[in-house]
C-alpha cells in the first residue's frame, strides 16, 4: 500500500507543528525540547520525586547558562530576538548539545528567511551515479525528495523507478507507507534520521512553504512522526553501516556514505547516498544477485 492509499484510509488530523516557518518560535521550541531531555542529576542538580516537569526547569537552565530567567523565558516564548553568540554558547553548553545541535541552534537564532531554494540534478551528477553500476546510489534534496538514482539504488530503496510503487519522498515513505518497514528493519533509526534532517532544513529555510507543508502533513497523519519531532532531534547525514532487506538479496548489511554535492547560487545542495559491501563478502554476492535481476527490468533513472 502506498502513502496516498494510507492517507485516504486514515484521514487528516489538524496537528500542525508549532513555530514552523517562524525562526523565533522554532528556537523556543528547540530549547524547550532539549531542556526536557536533560536529567537534573546529569548537570549536578539534586533530583526530587515531586518534580512536575521533565528535565530541567526554566530557572535551572537559566542559572546553568548564566542568564536571567526572564530573558530565557522570552527566548522560549519567541519574544527575544538576536541572542548573542555568548548566550548561545552558554545555552549549548548547559544543554550538552553536540556539534550538529549547536549549528542548528545558531541557525535558528540567526535565520532571516529568504526564497526557497531549488534542487537541480546536473547531467554530470547523473552520469556519475549511472557509472557506479555495482553500487546502489540515490540523491536527496533538503526536503528528502529523492531526485535522482541509479538502477541498483532504485531497487534497493523499494522501487523508486516504478511510478506508484512508493512515494519518492523518503520521509513520507517512512512514516506513511507500512511497506517501508520491510525495506528498513532498523526503522526507528531511519525515522529519527529523517526527522532530524527535516528539522535542520526547516531551520535553514523557514520560508520554504513546500517543506513546511510536508512537515505538517507528516505531523497530521503520523503519531510516530510527532513523537520523534517532539524530542528536538537534530541529525546531519553522515556515513555509517545500515541494514536493508530486499526480496531477492535478502537481509543486507551495507556500508553507507553520504556525499554532499556543493550548491550553486539559488540552489540547494544535494546528498548522494552510496551503499557498498566488502569485496567477496556475502553482502557483495547478494548485491550482485540483485543487480542481475534488476538489469532485466527497464526503468527511469531520475525524477
Amino acid at each position: 500500500m502506498n502513502s496516498v492509499d494510507h492517507m485516504e484510509r486514515t484521514g487528516s488530523a489538524d496537528k500542525r507543528i508549532d513555530g514552523l516557518g517562524d525562526p523565533r518560535r522554532a528556537l523556543g521550541g528547540f530549547l524547550r525540547a532539549r531542556r526536557e531531555r536533560v536529567a537534573p542529576e546529569h548537570v549536578g542538580l539534586a533530583g526530587s520525586r515531586r518534580r512536575r516537569v521533565r528535565g530541567l526547569r526554566r530557572e535551572e537552565l537559566a542559572q546553568l547558562a548564566g542568564i536571567s530567567v526572564d530573558y530565557y523565558v522570552r527566548l522560549e516564548q519567541g519574544r527575544a530576538t538576536q541572542p548573542s553568540v555568548e548566550v548561545l554558547d552558554a545555552l549549548a553548553g548547559a544543554l550538552g548539545l553536540d556539534a550538529a545541535e549547536r549549528r542548528h541552534l545558531t541557525t535558528l537564532a540567526c535565520s532571516r528567511g529568504g526564497p526557497a531554494p531549488r534542487a537541480r540534478v546536473s547531467p554530470l551528477l547523473q552520469r556519475v551515479m549511472d557509472a557506479m553500476a555495482d553500487l546502489p546510489a540515490f540523491a536527496t534534496d533538503h526536503r528528502l525528495d529523492v531526485v535522482a538514482w541509479n538502477v541498483l539504488g532504485a531497487e534497493l530503496m523499494g522501487g523508486l523507478a516504478e511510478p506508484g510503487r512508493r512515494d519518492r519522498n523518503q520521509a513520507r515513505y517512512l512514516f506513511l507507507d507500512p511497506a517501508c518497514r520491510e525495506v528498513f528493519p532498523e526503522w526507528e533509526d531511519r525515522a529519527v534520521e529523517a526527522v532530524g534532517q527535516l528539522r535542520v532544513s526547516a531551520g535553514r529555510y523557514p520560508d520554504d512553504a513546500e517543506l513546511a507543508g510536508l512537515i505538517n502533513e507528516l505531523s497530521g497523519h503520523s503519531p510516530e512522526f510527532r513523537r520523534i519531532w517532539a524530542t528536538g532531534e537534530v541529525v546531519m547525514c553522515t556515513a555509517g553501516r545500515k541494514r536493508l532487506r530486499h526480496p531477492v538479496a535478502g537481509l543486507l548489511h551495507l556500508d553507507h556514505e553520504a556525499l554532499h554535492v556543493p550548491t550553486a547560487p539559488g540552489e540547494v545542495g544535494l546528498v548522494v547516498h552510496v551503499f557498498s559491501a566488502d569485496e567477496g563478502s556475502r553482502d557483495a554476492e547478494a548485491l550482485a544477485r540483485m543487480a542481475t535481476v534488476v538489469g532485466e527490468v527497464p526503468g527511469a533513472r531520475a525524477g
